[in-house]
């Protein structure tokens, strides 16, 4: 089969194309041929050596594909090397996906549409009429978190974007207001965004001086739930004090853990299918690759010219 493999951590430059042999299907578990290869930015610090080592070299990068089963279903789930013409899936996670999506949207709910899901409703736990900040509100949790935000019941929505066309791109999503989510000058944007009061919930992905300027405008009993470092920024102590002085809390999430708990999965997607069915989310499709362009496409990621989801075609 082809795939797209890396023999060294760098940057895009190390990805190759190679004919490798087909993966081994192991019990419950079942090929597919690959309509596409989602891709993430976790996949980028990956190949830099910054995050989630493979156990050896070459590796070939990718957890999420959809494509058809021997059984000639349309399905998609997570693996462990999706850059690629044929992948294996563990056959208990396998979701039958409509043909009417498009593989970026059906792709988009699964890493980036469960880690929304669950950073409203498993870790801020979000009330209705609560606000709610949402860091980098065009990318791809960014965007479903905007739009989960309004449904399940948030007062005010608040986006942050690095650019006037991904800040228009949010308020047609729905949030009340985009701004720019810059360090500088960070509070005082996101106050007068919220009416000058303080917000109840911040979704932070960028870490670094954002995150620090993030505490400084939740609410009593705010929540700041962190789920990456996109800004590569060392990561900042938080002084205990600070928060028992406001009642705040700081929660982390990462989605890889609940895949052995599929109470936690199975439901949650069940809901963004059909949300997404019944129009009331839009997961955001973005650029469609070869295959033999991941180079490219990664280059792209890094460098955050990519809207929404980013797939590879093989």
């Amino acid at each position: 089969m082809r795939a797209i493999q890396f023999a060294r951590f760098g940057g895009p430059e190390v990805l190759e194309e190679a004919e490798v042999p087909d993966p081994v299907v192991g019990p419950g578990q079942v090929m597919v041929d690959v309509e596409a290869a989602g891709m993430n930015f976790a996949d980028v610090r990956q190949i830099s050596g910054h995050y989630s080592a493979p156990d050896a070299l070459p590796h070939i990068p990718g957890n999420e594909v959809i494509g058809r089963d021997p059984r000639g279903r349309r399905v998609m789930g997570f693996t462990a090397n999706g850059y690629a013409s044929r992948a294996v899936l563990d056959e208990a996670e396998v979701v039958v996906v409509p043909d009417s999506l498009r593989p970026g949207e059906a792709l988009a709910l699964l890493v980036q549409g469960l880690t929304a899901w669950h950073l409203l409703r498993s870790s801020a736990r979000l009330r209705e009429g609560e606000s709610v900040v949402v860091h980098s509100g065009a990318g791809g949790v960014g965007s479903l978190a905007v739009q989960l935000a309004k449904v399940f019941g948030a007062g005010r929505v608040i986006a942050t974007a690095s650019g006037q066309d991904k800040r228009s791109l949010a308020r047609d999503l729905g949030a009340d207001a985009a701004v720019d989510g810059s360090a500088d000058g960070y509070a005082e944007r996101v106050i007068e965004a919220n009416g000058n009061l303080p917000v109840d919930i911040v979704l932070d992905a960028v870490g670094g001086e954002v995150f620090d300027a993030a505490l400084t405008v939740l609410a009593p009993f705010g929540r700041l739930v962190t789920y990456g470092s996109s800004s590569g920024e060392p990561a900042r102590p938080v002084d205990p004090g600070r928060l028992t002085a406001g009642n705040l809390a700081v929660l982390g999430f990462w989605l890889r853990p609940l895949r052995v708990r599929p109470e936690m999965i199975g439901p949650a997607l069940g809901e963004l299918l059909t949300l997404t069915a019944t129009g009331r989310i839009r997961p955001l499709a973005g650029g469609e690759y070869p295959l033999a362009e991941a180079a490219r496409a990664v280059a792209d990621l890094a460098g955050r010219r990519t809207v929404g989801k980013v797939v590879l075609l093989p």
